[in-house]
């Protein structure tokens, strides 16, 4: 079996889905509970059996009473107690088959067969009307994906988010920038859209060849910091961690460990970041999103601020 990564779902002994959200995951996989296995449940799969989706603070909850051995900074789910992993590059045709939507989307795009599928409750059958598409587009495809994307707004084939969708995004992840300057970054990004009136995302996960291309797990907390610093290499700044090779002083790298602040800025533009300072074999790196909410945490490119007008 192909390694577990980030953005696939899996399924523990008890039935509970997680949601993958680390890349080291040869022993215990680092992920998140989703959807739990409840009666009552308002979450039905295609075979019948009712779930109830977990928010993150829910979800930890329940980790703590239930399977306290799975409690970690992530939950983090024993080998030998997954009995099924959800791929979202083998489930797509499903997917697709399933939902009109994702494949009318799909339909625009033109990316390689294995290069991309849907994650979320999407891939676990678990999704609703309500429910937001979220695509994942695995190494260098991500970027054709985003050039295909902004192709396919600029010529009106997908229409730009509306200012009520841009103010629902800003809402739901309530950063610590203000609206016009949250949008003024997020729109460069294209790695969100709308379509016929759903939310949906493009989402990077590193290819199968470059699982281990930055070193995992916490470091020493040295402190807080504000920083400001030229980006040299941001490559992997679309990645979960988002990583930023950063020129300063003492910190040699910015990770984001909240999507709001994934692709904030590009190699050349100077930085804002303000987050923890940890400390990583022989270098400081500062942590963002150190937090669920990211409360007083934030990177903002202050070059494209400031060409802005800001």
């Amino acid at each position: 079996m192909r390694p577990i990564r980030l953005r696939d779902f899996i399924e523990d002994r008890g039935g509970c889905l997680y949601a993958v959200s680390a890349y080291d995951n040869n022993e215990r996989v680092g992920c998140i509970l989703r959807y739990v296995p409840d009666p009552e449940g308002e979450r039905r799969d295609p075979a019948g059996r009712r779930y109830r989706k977990y928010d993150f603070s829910e979800a930890f909850a329940w980790i703590r009473e239930h399977k306290p051995d799975y409690l970690d900074a992530v939950h983090r789910v024993p080998r030998e107690d997954v009995v099924r992993v959800y791929k979202p590059e083998e489930e797509i045709g499903n997917v697709a088959a399933r939902d009109p939507r994702v494949a009318r989307l799909l339909s625009h795009f033109d990316l390689p067969a294995g290069s991309f599928g849907c994650t979320g409750s999407l891939l676990c059958g678990l999704e609703n009307a309500a429910s937001d598409i979220d695509l994942v587009v695995y190494g260098d495809a991500w970027f054709t994906a985003q050039r295909q994307l902004r192709r396919l707004v600029e010529t009106g084939v997908i229409p730009p988010m509306s200012t009520a969708m841009w103010r629902k995004v800003y809402e739901k992840r309530a950063p610590e920038i203000p609206f016009d300057a949250f949008v003024l970054h997020e729109q460069r990004k294209w790695n969100r859209g709308e379509f016929e009136g759903t939310y949906f995302d493009l989402l990077y996960t590193r290819s199968y060849a470059d699982l281990d291309a930055l070193p995992t797990g916490a470091g020493k907390v040295i402190g807080r910091a504000t920083i400001e610093a030229t980006v040299t290499d941001a490559s992997l700044s679309f990645d979960s961690p988002a990583v930023y090779a950063v020129d300063q002083d003492e910190i040699s790298r910015v990770l984001s460990f909240t999507h709001t602040y994934a692709g904030q800025a590009l190699a050349g533009e100077v930085i804002e970041a303000r987050g923890v300072v940890e400390e990583h074999d022989d270098e400081l790196w500062l942590i963002v999103g150190t937090t669920r909410e990211a409360r007083g945490e934030y990177i903002i490119s202050k070059t494209l601020l400031e060409n802005a007008g800001y």
